[in-house]
């Protein structure tokens, strides 16, 4: 029986679709072309899972999860990028002249036919998720891609060149033109920074190993190879990196801090670089600075409107202490500076003491941390308060002496803002206390503690209803009667989310205010589990509650609850 009618068989069999739907599919196919078993997944009429499952009992094919398989890069050559991308499927191993290939779609007789063509073998095919095959691709192709078709795209994008903002570029051409590199090199860079742009990376990681080199972004806070240029090249692209940056481009023994900024369609972005020795050579990240994410207010940060009021009522106060608690990429630079963006007006005097200064604004006077001379952050403070400041940003308070100076240059009609790292709002006062500050100084100073989270959004290019997985409810002790009722989305995997089924993030705020009870419980030392016992009784709600609300917003998803959650 051929393939098509026994899929047509099956369906009608298993009570998965009707005459009705079935005749609609075929309609579709028709319409559009590909394989029915295209079109029941892209429609959304069948579950891929179930189909998968269906077929595989019925055919004999085996199945596989691709993500916990590694594939051997010789096999991979076997199949070109444009036909794995084609077909959606991916070559896994090699067997006398048997080749086993993973499949989104098994039944597709013109694949199956093209790679036998093609290899010269005999097909095993086995089946696998979209999804899978997706990621698998990116993973897999992108690090053995021929670098010379590297600089052919970086030629092939002259409508978005970018442009360095640099007055050593005779010096950078000096440098690499008795290598005869100077061309891939700086081409190479180029492309590096513009696709790091439109991918919205975070930031950019130049990692060295004893054999190999190669390149990822940080995307929605998660790791994605982009290339591996040849070993022989990272020396150039350090040096060349060294040189943007304005560092000792022969030192290679110790740290090194820098940065530079590009401008690509007329957007400056600002790159923050810092460079590691390690045992195969320097390790470079990259921080991705993007100003204009801080002109869009504090609206578009994805705040809840409860907790959005809560800071925007406290940011207008004329003077007292603001904290925003947070791990390391939980958006807290972002927040701050949107607020500063907010309050930068002409006839106010803003200076911050940062390490290092993350986005360089026009308007606010900004002084960085050199330990290494005695500027530190308290001495820092302390002459920041000589300049006569309305408002302050400390970058991170992180010992008892900053703690001190700026709780009370907030008593002294400064308005002052300033980072920790706890797991919660309500932490931020016993770790205070934890550094020595006395509890009536915070009591009398703190206007607000907000913790911070960025949570992902779900790509709504493949925005799709699912059924939560019952682990997920267990991990997060939640009865499912919680979730009756809810629609729960996620997103199945697309080429515009790389296969993640997420785009973008959105912050999520835990906001304790500070009213005159929660003065009185500091001023008795009350621990933080009793303060927030209290302030939940008052209204607040826990990052927990504003990240499930999200979800029940469609945001996001379950499983990012539990991500999140998981971090407190």
């Amino acid at each position: 029986m051929p393939l098509r009618n026994k899929l047509d068989t099956l369906l009608i069999k298993k009570k998965l679709l009707n005459e009705e739907q079935l005749r609609k599919a075929l309609f579709y196919q028709e319409e559009k072309g590909g394989t029915l078993y295209q079109i029941l997944i892209e429609e959304g009429m069948v579950d891929e899972s179930t189909l998968i499952l269906l077929l595989a009992e019925e055919m004999g094919i085996p199945t596989l999860n691709l993500s916990i398989f590694k594939v051997d890069r010789e096999i991979i050559k076997l199949i070109p990028k444009k036909i794995s991308m084609r077909y959606e499927l991916l070559p896994l191993s090699k067997v006398g002249n048997t080749l086993t290939v993973a499949m989104a779609d098994p039944l597709n007789v013109l694949a199956l036919d093209d790679l036998r063509q093609l290899t010269s073998c005999d097909i095993k095919p086995i089946f696998t998720t979209t999804k899978d095959i997706k990621v698998a691709i990116e993973e897999y192709y992108t690090e053995t891609k021929d670098i010379d078709d590297i600089l052919e795209d970086a030629e092939a994008l002259d409508g978005e060149a970018v442009e360095v903002i640099k007055e050593e570029e005779e010096e950078a051409a000096a440098l690499t033109e008795g290598e005869g590199v100077e061309a891939p090199v700086i081409k190479m860079v180029n492309l590096i920074l513009k696709e790091a742009i439109k991918s919205r990376a975070s930031d950019i990681h130049f990692e060295t190993y004893e054999r190999k080199f190669r390149i990822r972004y940080r995307i929605d806070g998660a790791l994605h190879e982009f290339i591996t240029p040849p070993k022989k090249m990272e020396d150039s692209l350090m040096a060349r990196l060294k040189i943007l940056s304005n560092l000792n481009i022969t030192e290679r023994r110790v740290p090194q801090d820098g940065r530079f900024k590009v401008r690509m369609v007329n957007k400056e972005i600002d790159f923050r670089v810092s460079i590691l020795p390690t045992i195969f050579g320097e390790k470079a990240v990259l921080r991705v600075l993007d100003k204009s994410s801080l002109h869009v207010g504090l609206e578009k940060l994805g705040f809840l409107p409860k907790n959005l009021k809560i800071v925007q009522n406290a940011v207008n106060k004329p003077y007292g202490l603001i904290l925003v608690t947070g791990p390391t990429g939980s958006g807290k630079s972002t927040t701050l500076y949107s607020i500063l963006n907010l309050l930068n007006t002409p006839e106010r005097n803003i200076m911050t003491i940062e390490d290092p200064v993350e986005y360089q604004v026009t308007g606010i006077t900004q002084t960085q941390t050199i330990p290494e001379i005695g500027l530190t952050f308290p001495e820092g403070l302390r002459s920041l308060l000589r300049q006569s400041p309305d408002i302050i940003l400390v970058g991170e308070i992180r010992d008892g002496e900053t703690a001190d100076i700026a709780v009370k240059a907030s008593l002294t009609g400064h308005l002052v803002f300033s980072t920790l790292h706890t797991n919660n709002a309500c932490g931020s006062i016993t770790r205070l206390i934890d550094m020595g500050v006395e509890p009536f100084l915070i009591s009398s100073s703190l206007v607000l503690a907000a913790a911070q989270r960025l949570c992902r959004k779900i790509c709504e290019n493949c925005k799709e209803e699912y059924e939560i997985p019952s682990d997920v409810l267990e991990r997060l002790n939640i009865d499912k009667e919680r979730v009756k009722g809810i629609v729960a989305y996620h997103g199945k995997g697309c080429s515009v989310c790389r296969g993640s089924g997420y785009y973008g993030r959105m912050g999520t705020l835990e906001c304790l205010v500070i009213d005159e009870e929660i003065r009185q419980m500091i001023l008795q030392k009350a621990s933080s589990d009793e303060i927030e016992k209290v302030a939940r009784a008052k209204g607040m709600s826990t990052l927990f509650e504003n990240v499930f609300e999200k979800f029940k917003m469609g945001l996001t998803t379950l499983e990012e609850v539990l991500r999140i959650t998981s971090e407190e």
